[in-house]
């Protein structure tokens, strides 16, 4: 299924009606779900979307990033998800400030599965109807089940 990332992100990593006001305090944010959900390093996370991030904004557009990482400490690919009620400049390529952020965690040697991920939550992102469900999402357990479709799983 085409919006099912069931298996990239956890119903804690998730979260809908966060605020910050930056893109220091996105990372922040994100770097502490991870360490929550995954077991990952707060800091090392921090650090490493801080080092991809100064090579290029991972603000995609739209009101959207995909911030991305790899780390030696995780065997797969992880995610973790904020729906922003106000919208943080991101450097994004147009500008535009982002209130959907999807964060990509990889183990560091994956080259080709970190790519294709990123190509996957990309996808994803680029659909309006998709993008208008998830900024739809009332709560963090509404985002979750968008994610990772299980409104489809409960209505059979």
């Amino acid at each position: 299924m085409m919006n099912d990332f069931s298996d990239l992100v956890v119903a804690q990593a998730v979260r809908a009606d966060v605020t910050a006001s930056n893109k220091k305090q996105i990372f922040q944010l994100l770097s502490e779900i991870a360490a929550s959900a995954y077991g990952v390093s707060a800091d090392e996370v921090v650090e490493r979307l801080t080092e991809r991030e100064r090579l290029g904004s991972t603000g995609f557009g739209g009101g959207i990033a995909i911030p991305h990482a790899k780390l030696d400490v995780i065997d797969q690919v992880r995610g973790a998800v904020l729906l922003l009620p106000e919208p943080v400049p991101f450097d994004a390529v147009d500008d535009m400030p982002v209130d959907v952020v999807f964060m990509l965690l990889s183990p560091a040697d994956s080259g080709a599965e970190h790519l294709k991920m990123l190509a996957r939550v990309s996808r994803f992102l680029r659909n309006e109807a998709q993008v208008k469900r998830l900024r739809g999402a009332k709560s963090s357990d509404a985002l979750h089940v968008i994610l990772t479709g299980g409104e489809a799983r409960d209505a059979a």
